[in-house]
């Protein structure tokens, strides 16, 4: 049975005298593997393995190659959540490389003068919609507890590759047509469209020699270079000078903080399903189906028939209603997860469904340990993201989700990379009904995601599956 529909990822199966394999054809992997969304990606997280990397090491690689090759997906301007499996132990680690609002954010950050909440894309193209970055400092410190490869090493192949070019694929260049937005930007025009402002054609070597300039940089001298410096200034230059102005100062990137804890884990049937906390509504949304589903025989259905699709929408429906009430920033609000995800009202909620009928709209519950009289968020949640799996020689494991939000982000580029509009992903009301929406815009905070990276362990604490997907508010 199917819970989470898959990206089509590029795969490579290390086994001894085999460099690939297909889904369908493969043999299990005996040594290490990697799986990313571009096979430049994938080879260059498997070049960090076949030297003796860590999982984490070809993830870096990996991400690093991605804003390169994926710029409307995820890159170094953006941030990511990643889930760590060290085979010793059996622990799984949570790392939380989410962006956070900008010191100079307020409540109204995406109200008109008017009070009302701005269009989506009217928000999101410009600098008021960037959050400070974090995926480069959740790397790092992923590379501190668990990088065996030294951290310049892990840049090469990006480095390179940025400076000898790239094809331009299919999906980029349509992309790159089907955007509105990007060829008006000051700053990506240029890169991504010639002078009639046509966008390069499919297989055109795209160069990228400011992008392997900002990664040597970051390659000496460690996360430092990006969070300070030049490349910060040059960040909140750009964000500043911006059409749609934001706020983002020098102040907040140096002030960021990447967090490690450890992942959420619960008992799934045979096997213990571990995903992201919160600010990730993921990882307790998955769990939260997952455990509504739990007394029906799905064994017995078809998979993708009529009646499981019915099962799993149903579930679904009532587990993101309390995701949009209740699911934000545990640093701002208090989030109930030990109640949505406590067994009696798991068992509560799942009578709601019926294998025949359906429950309609669904509303949110009332699971053990609330706190507060939040309103739930409407929000206009569009895709743009990536996602990277690896194992490595000992049996250690990573799931990663990356992303910049929306494709290209705010639409603004410095330096070589993509930065985010991962501010969009508040909800743009701060109250309904006169209640707080707990997912609001607040200085420091950071906005809630979709990101599902997941690993799946056996009863015996055992590696079985690391899996995740791109996508929106679905993903």
């Amino acid at each position: 049975m199917r819970f989470l529909q898959l990206p089509l990822l590029f795969l490579l199966l290390l086994t001894p005298g085999a460099s690939g394999a297909a889904f369908g054809d493969a043999a299990p992997a005996t040594r290490h593997m990697i799986a990313a969304a571009n096979p430049h990606a994938a080879e260059a997280g498997r070049a960090m393995l076949r030297r003796g990397g860590s999982a984490i090491d070809a993830a870096i690689a990996a991400q690093m190659v991605l804003t390169l090759v994926e710029p409307q997906s995820s890159g170094i301007g953006g941030g990511a959540f990643l889930l760590y499996y060290d085979a010793a132990t059996h622990a799984v680690t949570a790392y939380n490389g989410r962006e956070t609002a900008p010191a100079a954010a307020t409540p109204r950050l995406f109200l008109d003068s008017a009070g009302k909440p701005l269009a989506f894309m009217q928000a999101v193209v410009g600098g008021r919609s960037v959050g400070t970055p974090g995926v480069l400092r959740m790397l790092a410190l992923a590379h501190h507890d668990h990088g065996k490869l030294p951290w310049a090493e892990l840049f090469q192949p990006a480095i390179a590759l940025a400076e000898r070019g790239f094809a331009i694929s299919p999906r980029l260049h349509a992309l790159l047509v089907a955007d509105k937005a990007l060829p008006h930007s000051e700053t990506a025009r240029g890169y991504f469209y010639d002078a009639a402002g046509q966008a390069k054609a499919s297989g055109t070597v795209l160069k990228n020699p400011a992008l392997a300039e900002t990664l040597r940089a970051i390659a000496a001298a460690g996360p430092d270079a990006f969070y300070s410096g030049r490349i910060a200034h040059d960040m909140v230059a750009t964000v500043r000078r911006a059409a749609n102005p934001g706020g983002l100062s020098e102040a907040d990137l140096a002030a960021y903080k990447a967090k490690e804890e450890p992942a959420l884990c619960r008992p799934y049937r045979q096997w213990q399903i571990c995903g992201a906390p919160p600010p990730t509504s993921g990882g307790v949304t998955v769990l939260e189906i997952l455990g509504l589903l739990e007394r029906f025989d799905l064994r017995a259905l078809e998979p993708e028939s009529a009646a499981a699709t019915h099962l799993i929408a149903e579930a679904s429906k009532l587990a993101f209603a309390d995701r949009d009430r209740y699911l934000a920033d545990p640093d701002f609000i208090r989030v109930p997860v030990a109640g949505l995800l406590d067994r009696r009202y798991l068992a509560a909620r799942s009578a709601l469904i019926h294998p025949e009928t359906s429950i309609g709209k669904a509303e949110a519950g009332e699971p053990p340990e609330r706190a507060g009289d939040d309103a739930p968020q409407v929000s206009d949640s569009l895709p743009s993201t990536s996602h990277l799996d690896a194992v490595d020689d000992a049996g250690n494991a990573m799931a990663m989700t990356t992303s910049v939000e929306n494709s290209f982000g705010s639409r603004l580029m410095v330096d070589g990379f993509m930065l985010n509009n991962q501010l969009t992903d508040f909800s743009f009301e701060p109250e309904r009904d006169g209640k707080p929406v707990a997912n609001r815009v607040e200085a420091g905070k950071q906005p809630r995601s979709s990101m599902a990276p997941t690993i799946v362990l056996d009863r015996d604490g055992r590696f079985v599956l690391a899996v995740g997907s791109p996508g929106g508010s679905q993903i």
